[in-house]
């Protein structure tokens, strides 16, 4: 939230109604004045024109048949009912395992249970028959064909509210987190809280945004936004209202993102690739195939960068197999041209080997030197190659984390490449960039390209990666034919085998991918070794099937790759450790065992390790047959079975990653697909980056369009305000 302030801020436990007690809780949600308070909105709305009916709620289960008709359905969407319990009883099921059957109605008398599989005694207290609740929850059918909630969230409500509700009144819902519950504050307390501060809170804040954008957007003042948002006039005006906060937050990041950017066009230069020889004409002419029409349009956009003076800072994205590796290869080769060392840096180490063989083979008749720096590696080796690096004989140095870890002194390193960028975090990749900066002459800084082989949805890269010029690589290779996708139900398994089996025979090669290394006792869940024995000895005798694992060695691994490879293993039977980087052309089957236990991202990287050779090539997912809806007689009510599926289906239905990435994007949310800790997203309050790229797209473009006008915030000051505040308490996300 951003707002210029006007008058001081009352600390919460001053607060009428609030006090130390309640203080504590609103603090553990970070509300610590009244303006906090002015600022945390309703969830949701309730009044007889927009709340949803049991009936409706059905139809529009049965309609979305469980929302696998359409994919851009929000599975984890949650609804507010208001309810009457008419009737609560605690049952056993078979395990002796007590639980709580709540049966409700609506104002239309449609019934509807809330199932309580914990603590059924203290709920059924809780419960009063005759008495009116608010519910939350995630609603599914059940085998009786009945809308279900298992275990929502509910409040009572009161008899005043029941009046105004039926009177037509909008009544606010907010958040409530067990915090707020231990300090005894409902929905009814909050509501009278937040009324009673209004009026005077309000004038406390000032709007920062620009007349002419409020104007041009059509928002409403501050004021009024803020009014209600709380209590609303008119119940029709909430989206708006939200699209305007949703804006701000946007706005302001945006800013501070053309600020940086700014920053380093003007301030930081970086080393000059200028020169150019006969080894990278020579280098294309040795490769066995054609660059698509996208690799050199990517290649000669590194050439414009390397040729300013400026750092470039440029992240190239394609889906799997789209040839990312060349288009680095070429900017090393630019690099090395003009006297400058290479480092890039992979995630895992199975990953940087194989970067480090692809490499070495393709450039082996060209005069670079490569080396490879991994954890795995003893201090004497790794202190070999340090020495060799520091000494600026090495040219490319391909490794892990343990690139910046260790004791590597760079050599005039000019270029850094982050392979899978997502999986490092802001830290690693600064650190690595001031290494190089260490090892440059005359404040010089390096040329950074960050790589995905995970296609980026339009608003995560416009969020994540605003700071940098985006690369994509869409057109794949000639002569790759598409993959073939189908679920596997495991009643099915023996026709798989057979298919299997044809191809094996006619000289092809098959993955087997399990979730797990061993098997887990507290875990039905296939696994490697345990399916590697199953596999070679009972299903597939007559061929010779290979494992890998993450815990092997590296010298191990790599035997075994290059067996595989090699064709001395028909099978290669694995964890995800083949998920990213390996390339063999000859194998055309990939086996997801256990594919429900993945992500949508994980599932399209690990297919995209068949289809890289000119025969067409298949991709099982393994899963359980109680996903197999054309068996059941009627829906199941597992929300997470329902997810599963969905991640199934839509690999059925597409292989464009970037329309799997933005499908990943709804069904699990940014944090989950980039990984929390390590993403760098940042913080939004109100701002979803599955649903609004336009107001997203529409902020930077206001923000880029002002730093270019009035480039110092003169005629904005109030706008300069809230960027130096943002800068001062260091809330940018690790962008500058």
């Amino acid at each position: 939230m951003y707002y210029i302030l006007k008058g001081e801020p009352k600390p919460i436990q001053y607060i009428k109604g609030v006090g130390p007690a309640r203080a504590k809780a609103f603090n553990k949600i970070g509300i610590f004045t009244d303006i906090d308070l002015l600022y945390y909105f309703p969830r949701n709305y309730i009044n007889r024109t927009s709340i949803l009916t049991i009936k409706q709620i059905y139809t529009r289960l049965l309609k979305d048949n469980f929302y696998f008709t359409e994919l851009n359905n929000d599975l984890k969407e949650e609804v507010t009912l208001l309810c009457k319990v008419v009737n609560k009883s605690v049952k056993t099921s078979r395990g002796n395992k007590k639980y709580l059957i709540v049966n409700v109605k609506d104002y239309n008398n449609d019934e509807a249970n809330l199932i309580y599989w914990q603590y059924p005694d203290y709920y059924e207290k809780v419960f009063e028959r005759g008495q009116y609740y608010i519910i939350y929850g995630t609603p599914s059918i059940d085998y009786q064909k009945e809308v279900t909630f298992h275990h929502p969230e509910f409040e009572p409500f009161d008899k005043v509210e029941e009046i105004e509700f039926f009177k037509g009144k909008t009544i606010p819902i907010y958040p409530m987190s067990s915090a707020l519950k231990s300090g005894r504050i409902n929905n009814k307390v909050l509501r009278k809280i937040i009324y009673d501060i209004l009026p005077n809170t309000i004038e406390k804040v000032e709007d920062f945004l620009p007349e002419n954008i409020v104007t041009e957007l059509d928002f409403r003042d501050l004021k009024y936004c803020l009014k209600n948002m709380h209590f609303p006039e008119d119940v029709n005006e909430i989206p708006k209202l939200k699209e305007r906060f949703k804006f701000e937050e946007a706005f302001v990041f945006e800013t501070l993102l053309a600020h940086f950017r700014t920053k380093q066009i003007d301030i930081e230069k970086a080393p000059t690739f200028d020169k150019s020889n006969g080894i990278i004409k020579q280098f294309l002419k040795s490769l066995p195939f054609e660059l698509t029409n996208d690799q050199k349009k990517v290649i000669s956009q590194i050439l414009t960068d390397f040729q300013s003076g400026k750092p470039m800072n440029r992240l190239v994205q394609g889906d799997v197999g789209s040839g990312k590796t060349i288009v680095a290869i070429f900017a090393m080769l630019y690099a090395k041209v003009n006297g400058y060392q290479s480092a890039i840096m992979a995630p895992t180490e199975i990953l940087a080997e194989q970067h480090y063989l692809t490499i070495s083979n393709l450039l082996k008749n060209f005069p670079a030197k490569i080396e490879l720096v991994v954890g795995s590696q003893t201090s004497k080796e790794r202190q070999i190659v340090a020495q060799k690096v520091k000494s600026g004989i090495v040219d490319i140095i391909i490794g892990t984390h343990a690139l910046f870890e260790g004791t590597v002194e760079f050599n005039n390193l000019g270029l850094v490449i982050i392979d899978e960028q997502h999986r490092f975090g802001v830290a690693q990749r600064s650190k690595l960039r001031e290494l190089a900066r260490q090892s440059l002459d005359n404040s010089l800084v390096p040329h950074f390209l960050v790589m995905s082989a995970t296609p980026i949805p339009r608003t995560l890269a416009m969020t994540l990666y605003g700071d940098l010029d985006v690369s994509t690589i869409k057109e794949m290779p000639k002569g790759r034919k598409p993959i073939t996708t189908r679920i596997v139900f495991e009643e099915n398994l023996a026709k798989m085998y057979e298919f299997i089996r044809s191809q094996l025979k006619k000289g092809h090669q098959a993955y087997f991918v399990y979730p797990l290394i061993e098997k887990s006792e507290k875990l039905e869940i296939k696994s490697a070794t345990e399916h590697w024995k199953l596999l070679q000895e009972k299903i597939f005798p007559e061929f010779n099937c290979g494992l890998l694992h993450g815990r092997m060695k590296s010298d191990e691994k790599e035997e075994v790759m290059r067996n595989f490879k090699e064709k001395k293993f028909h099978i290669l039977v694995s964890t995800t450790v083949v998920e990213v980087g390996i390339d063999v052309p000859n194998a055309n089957i990939m086996v997801i065992e256990s594919a429900e236990r993945f992500g949508l991202s994980q599932l399209h990287q690990l297919r995209g390790r068949v289809g890289r050779g000119t025969a067409k090539s298949y991709c099982f997912l393994v899963t359980s047959s109680k996903f197999n809806l054309d068996r059941q007689s009627t829906l199941f009510d597992n929300s997470e079975g329902k997810l599963a599926l969905a991640r199934l289906k839509a690999m059925e239905q597409t292989t464009d990653g970037f329309k799997i990435a933005e499908i990943d994007l709804r069904l699990r949310g940014p944090g989950d697909i980039l990984g929390i800790q390590q993403s760098g997203l940042p913080p939004f309050k109100y701002i979803n980056l599955a649903t609004d790229g336009e107001i997203i797209a529409k902020s930077r473009e206001y923000a880029y369009k002002i730093k270019e006008i009035d480039p110092a915030y003169k005629s904005h000051p109030k706008l300069k305000q809230i960027l130096q505040k943002v800068i001062n308490e260091k809330k940018y996300f690790g962008i500058g």
